[in-house]
């Protein structure tokens, strides 16, 4: 019998890197995300393909349970990442890996695979609404983070995320701008490493509490204003604060001086997508700059 399960990607508005440190975060899950489906397969095998949304397949491998009952880190990359999260799978539900059974398993996104909106949040959720188990947990014991990409990949609505003693707490938001279509999401043309980026972050030792305080207000101020101005003012202070801190260029020092709107980076810096505020449609502007992947809030927002 074939199981199908799908997970929403993710855009965090709000509280990068500092969400880790308790702050208040906006987070927004997208339209684009992945499905997974399982049939059954070889006794004690699991074959596996991932599909990118061109139908290309970017991970193709089949191995046994053993394999993944003794997993070690010595494996890199994708493989590495796939029996990390089956294993820590296995320890919380070991019933998946019993005797009698196989799977034959196919992953398909719906967005690029370099985007960065979640590949690894919404595979890690996928897997913990077919095994029954809780994804927040089988996150902390595979590659940790935040969790707010696994908030958004369970919600079809804005959340307001947090972390109390380390433990998930999000509720469910209004966010949709009367200036939405002033808000554009745009790809930077290559893929952030949020490991490196929140190791990065970890190693700053500058103060960060008073920082939590303004990005909370920062938060709420952004989710109550119909103005686009006030809007704009403070997701600009947002990154200047964060400049601040990772002692990093602004997304728009580095690269777009020029450009007459206030630009913000989502999620891990120097990388993926980064919010755009514009009176005017900005698409040419960009284009000019080598940048093509511009998509508006209602073709990216769930």
């Amino acid at each position: 019998m074939k199981q199908t399960f799908y997970s929403n990607g993710k855009l965090l508005i709000t509280g990068e890197y500092l969400v880790l440190d308790g702050a208040k975060a906006l987070a927004l899950p997208t339209k684009f995300g992945q499905s997974m489906h399982i049939s059954p397969g070889i006794p004690q095998n699991i074959s596996w393909t991932s599909y990118d949304s061109d139908g290309t397949v970017w991970f193709e491998s089949t191995f046994t349970f053993e394999e993944i009952k003794s997993f070690q880190t010595l494996e890199k990359g994708i493989k590495k990442t796939l029996f990390e999260i089956l294993s820590e799978a296995h320890k919380l539900n070991p019933e998946f890996l019993s005797d009698s059974k196989g799977y034959v398993i196919e992953t398909h996104l719906t967005f690029p695979k370099n985007w960065g909106l979640g590949t690894s949040s919404t595979l890690l959720a996928n897997i913990a609404k077919w095994l029954e188990i809780n994804p927040f947990q089988l996150l902390k014991n595979s590659f940790g983070g935040s969790g707010y990409d696994i908030a958004c990949a369970q919600n079809d609505t804005a959340i307001l995320y947090e972390l109390r003693n380390e433990l998930p707490y999000f509720t469910a938001v209004d966010f949709y701008p009367i200036f939405h279509e002033n808000l554009y999401f745009l790809y930077l043309n290559q893929k952030q490493s949020s490991k490196t980026a929140i190791a990065t972050y970890l190693g700053k030792q500058k103060e960060k509490d008073r920082a939590i305080i303004e990005i909370n207000q920062i938060t709420a101020e952004i989710l109550t204003t119909n103005s686009i101005q006030t809007f704009a003012l403070a997701i600009d202070k947002h990154e200047s604060l964060m400049s601040n801190i990772l002692e990093m260029h602004t997304v728009k020092e580095a690269l777009f001086q020029d450009f007459k709107g206030v630009i913000k980076s989502l999620g891990a810096w120097g990388g993926d997508f980064v919010l755009v505020v514009s009176k005017e449609n900005p698409k040419k502007y960009f284009e000019e700059k080598g940048y093509a992947t511009l998509l508006s809030f209602s073709e990216m927002i769930l």
